[in-house]
């Protein structure tokens, strides 16, 4: 078994974390992109359209890892074309891999594949773990379920499978945390609804470390890759406010922001819904966060 890594999809913010993370951790590292096939920075990029079988499929051979990132970003419009393209973009990529898997002499060791912390119903009261988590009903959980249920219902015997439930992931150079500053900094930090919905977050670096954990321990079925530490949005703001140095900032009402993430052609469900997500598999498996909460990542992260 070859120390090869493949990350499918892997150009965007998280492959570049992983990448940072892993690239002296692996003899090889091989990115299945839309782009062209080249070989840049000891990095090997192998073109796929993330539908069919062309070739890269046999990159798959004798790999340690794969990690597939795949999917069209929810940071948009819900309309019924977006809606036809977020569920395809998941289920298509899966379905395919789970394919090219099948077809392997010697298959990746162990897959890990994206899935969300949005699966489990907006909540403001329970806490959501992996065992006791509400699984709910609407357009996003229903992607998040058709998607693991891609995943997991094709059987493969030489390969360990790991969705990874995310959440957002905070990061110095990309993600979530870019807009949030700026919106910040110009004025409008306030709470985002009535502020009482959860936010639950990972910092970049913790994601990456409990991938490579998860790997290690061979860990299987789904994992809540969150900090253990949601908070709620009104507090969230409040602590990027106090990192940035802006004393106020004017909050956002429901009808604003229904209103404003029309202008951005985004959906107004990515700040309001109530993601109360702990990560109770990583933390019974004795896996340590180095920036456990709220405070400790943002002072990380503008530091």
């Amino acid at each position: 078994m070859k120390n090869k890594l493949i990350i499918a999809a892997g150009t965007g913010f998280l492959g570049q974390v992983l990448v940072n993370h892993f690239k002296n951790k692996f003899e090889e590292i091989v990115i299945l992109t839309r782009g062209k096939s080249e070989t840049k920075n000891n990095i090997k990029y192998v073109n796929w359209d993330a539908k069919t079988l062309t070739g890269w499929e046999t990159e798959l051979e004798n790999t340690a890892v794969l990690i597939n990132l795949a999917g069209k970003s929810v940071d948009c419009r819900y309309t019924e074309e977006n809606k036809a393209a977020i569920l395809a973009s998941r289920i298509d990529s899966t379905a395919i891999l789970n394919l090219a898997v099948l077809s392997c002499t010697n298959p990746p060791k162990h897959w890990l594949n994206s899935s969300t912390a949005t699966i489990y119903r907006h909540s403001e009261d329970k806490q959501m773990t992996e065992e006791n988590g509400e699984i709910g009903d609407d357009f996003s959980m229903n992607v998040a379920k058709a998607w693991e249920q891609t995943f997991f219902e094709v059987p493969t015997k030489k390969t360990l499978k790991t969705a990874l439930r995310t959440s957002i992931v905070l990061g110095k150079k990309g993600g979530a945390f870019i807009p949030l500053k700026r919106l910040t900094q110009v004025g409008f930090g306030g709470k985002n609804g009535n502020g009482n919905q959860f936010v639950s977050f990972i910092h970049e670096e913790d994601f990456a470390r409990a991938i490579e954990f998860i790997i290690e321990k061979e860990m299987i079925g789904a994992v809540n890759v969150v900090a253990p530490n949601p908070v709620q949005n009104k507090d969230f703001m409040k602590q990027l406010r106090k990192e940035v140095g802006v004393p106020f900032g004017i909050p956002l009402s429901k009808t604003l922001l229904k209103f404003g993430a029309k202008i951005i052609k985004t959906e107004p469900e990515l700040v309001l819904k109530s993601r109360n997500v702990i990560p109770k598999r990583l933390l019974d498996n004795g896996f340590e966060f180095k920036q456990e909460t709220i405070e400790k990542t943002l002072k990380n992260l503008l530091s």
